[in-house]
């Protein structure tokens, strides 16, 4: 599998949607929108650096996942999902 271009990374970055728990690498995507453009590549070569050796940084692998409420009914399991925080 060929890693992704940086016009591929740019198609990506632009369908995310903003205001949502930032991934495992806990860089929020409204940072990497108003990034300039170098910044974007700096991100797009380190997650191809982390996709070529296979393995995440360690400091990536650590959280704590906490219930959180999302609506309705709070005595449902259903109604709760889980948030990492970090």
């Amino acid at each position: 599998m060929t890693e992704p271009s940086a016009f591929e990374f740019e198609v990506v970055i632009k369908k995310r949607k903003r205001y949502k728990s930032p991934g495992i690498g806990q860089i929020p995507i409204e940072l990497i929108k108003s990034g300039c453009r170098i910044f974007r590549s700096e991100i797009h070569k380190l997650i191809n650096s982390i996709r070529n050796k296979g393995e995440l940084p360690e400091e990536w692998k650590n959280s704590n996942i906490v219930p959180s409420f999302r609506k309705g009914d709070k005595t449902y399991c259903s109604n709760r999902t889980g948030m990492s925080l970090c």
